[in-house]
Parts: structure tokens; sequence; C-alpha cells
């Protein structure tokens, strides 16, 4: 997830039982979280359009999409808008759909017309990179579903920039409606 300069770090987010940040090297983010919904439900949240526009971002903030093509090669371009008004946005491409296994896409920092741009230019950390790699895996444990995240971007700069809070909330928000 991208965040951008007005998306502030959350203080005191403490990762619940269910959510888990795991020990990592601090070269990529990476968090477990176990819900309470079969493996197709999950999956389904990560690549409907009206479920991710229930979800897709931190609490209080809303999330719209100029295009959205949930397949090996589409495409999206979203807006994340803070209760304030600023506007966060960014593209990616799909690169690796494995219905209902394991989902991988990239995030580059964007404007409105589509056009990536440097993430500075939007107010962002000087450390972000041009471009990231979410990789979202969903295994079965029972009736629920195990779901890992992977984001190529240091673990501390996502902490430092607000991104990993801004993860761990929108998997609380999917929560609530799976």
């Amino acid at each position: 997830m991208n965040t951008c300069k007005k998306l502030k770090p959350r203080r005191n987010l403490v990762p619940t039982e269910k959510s888990k940040t795991a020990v990592s090297d601090d070269r990529e983010v990476l968090i477990t979280r176990v819900f309470d919904a079969p493996l197709e439900v999950v999956f389904r949240a990560w690549t409907e359009r009206e479920a991710l526009l229930r979800w897709y971002a931190p609490r209080g903030c809303t999330i719209t999409f100029r295009a959205i093509d949930v397949r090996e090669g589409g495409e999206f371009h979203s807006c994340i808008r803070t209760p304030d008004g600023h506007e966060c946005w960014c593209k990616g491409e799909y690169r690796e759909i494995v219905a209902p296994e394991r989902i991988v896409y990239s995030m580059t920092v964007a404007d409105a017309a589509g056009n990536q741009v440097e993430p500075t230019a939007v107010g962002m950390d000087a450390d972000w990179p041009r471009e990231t790699e979410v990789t979202v895996t969903f295994e079965p444990v029972g009736e629920k579903t195990r779901l890992t995240l992977r984001q190529t971007v240091s673990e501390s700069l996502a902490k430092r920039t607000g991104a990993h809070p801004s993860w761990i909330d929108m998997l609380d928000r999917l929560a609530e409606v799976v």
C-alpha cells in the first residue's frame, strides 16, 4: 500500500492475536492474519471491485477505482481520499492470480491521469521505492483462512511512513466484511 503525506502513522498500534507482524530482516513488510471466513470468501474480497470498496483503505478514508481489471496482466488505478480531502493515487499491474491461493501485483505512485510519478512529488518519503510488489497468499485453516501479505519495502520504512499501520487497519476492516 502506498501512503501519501497526510496518511499519518497511527500511534500505539499493536497487532492483535489475529494480525501479527512476523519477524523479518527488514527487507519487506510481512503480515499474517487469520480470518474467520472460508478461503473463497476472503479471496473474493481481494478480487471483486464492490468488496474492495468496502475495506481497501484505512479507516476514515475512502477508495475509488478509475480502473480495475483483476486478472493476470490486468491493471488498476485507484485513489485513497483522507477525511480532509487529500488524494493519494496509485496504479499497478496484476502479475499473478492463482484462485483462491495467491495474488501478486505491483504498486506505483501515480497522478489522477494514471501517470507514474516520483513518490517525493506527492510528499512521500525520499526512501520510498518507485515500485513495490505485493504478494498475498491464502491458506485454509479449517473453516478459517490464513492470509499472508508481503510488500517489497523495508518494514521500518513502512512503519515510519504509515504504510504498515495502514495495512493492519485495512485488514481489520476486511475482517469486518468477510
